[in-house]
């Protein structure tokens, strides 16, 4: 069985929250109502030829999910550097017609230059909500890492009856981050490469002992050979500035159930 069509099949009880890592700042989330929404999915190697001169932007994990079997309600993006709102996964897509397609402006771009008909592109932005069956994704401030994207955002994911999730997405440390904090999600997601002035794995560290989740899960350390981290680094900070926050190790594909 294919790992989307185990996406769809799959059946969450209330209170909780499936979700499944794609790689970098990818995953899949399904709601107890079967709202399948995703974030950030790079699906192809696209990267590697846009690479800065002497880099190694090959992908070296796995396209679990090829662009054309992806079949979600809800398609989210953090901002539009190439390995979170990637042009070619988008074109690929052949839910474009159904799916709601949600991102910052120039996110939205791409999307509708990719043929998503502008009818289901919904913009989004800090403190600003999207909504769609039990799911309720707030934008949530992110400090841009350089000038070519100056629109990031973080998620705040709402499931109704169910644990809020935090995603950091691309950002750089700032105190602002912890404005999410009065909304008390339970979960945080966050960058740790510490590369291109995204948060180190001691800066998530730390912020996450500010916010206050019961859990965080590290991303965006996987996906190239010169943008990569040592999740363990997380693990070790989290254990030294926050004992209480459990560390959680994500898995390629492999599903991940939280619970309040």
């Amino acid at each position: 069985m294919s790992l989307m069509r185990e996406i769809r099949e799959y059946r969450v009880k209330k209170g909780t929250v499936a979700l499944w890592w794609l790689g970098q700042n990818g995953f899949i989330f399904k709601s107890p109502e079967g709202v399948v929404f995703s974030t950030d999915l790079y699906l192809t190697d696209s990267c590697a030829k846009v690479a800065p001169n002497g880099m190694d932007f090959h992908r070296q994990v796995p396209v679990l999910i090829p662009p054309e079997e992806i079949d979600v309600d809800l398609f989210a993006c953090t901002h539009n550097h190439q390995d979170h709102t990637d042009p070619e996964t988008i074109a690929r897509l052949r839910n474009k017609d159904t799916a709601m397609f949600v991102g910052p402006h120039p996110s939205c771009d791409v999307y509708e230059k990719e043929g998503v008909e502008s009818g289901r592109i919904q913009p989004i932005w800090p403190d600003h909500t999207v909504e769609y069956g039990d799911v309720r994704i707030r934008g949530a401030f992110a400090l841009p890492t350089d000038d070519t994207d100056l629109n990031h955002v973080g998620f705040l994911i709402e499931v109704f009856g169910c644990p809020r999730i935090y995603m950091t997405g691309d950002t750089a440390e700032s105190e602002l981050l912890t404005s999410v904090a009065k909304f008390r999600p339970e979960l945080m997601i966050t960058c740790i490469n510490g590369g291109f002035k995204n948060l180190s794995h001691d800066q998530a560290a730390r912020l996450a002992a500010q916010i206050g989740p019961r859990a965080a899960i590290p991303c965006h350390y996987d996906m190239f050979p010169d943008n990569s981290a040592n999740p363990q680094q997380f693990r070790a900070s989290l254990q030294l500035r926050a004992p209480d926050i459990r560390y959680v190790a994500p898995e390629h594909g492999r599903l991940l159930v939280y619970e309040k």
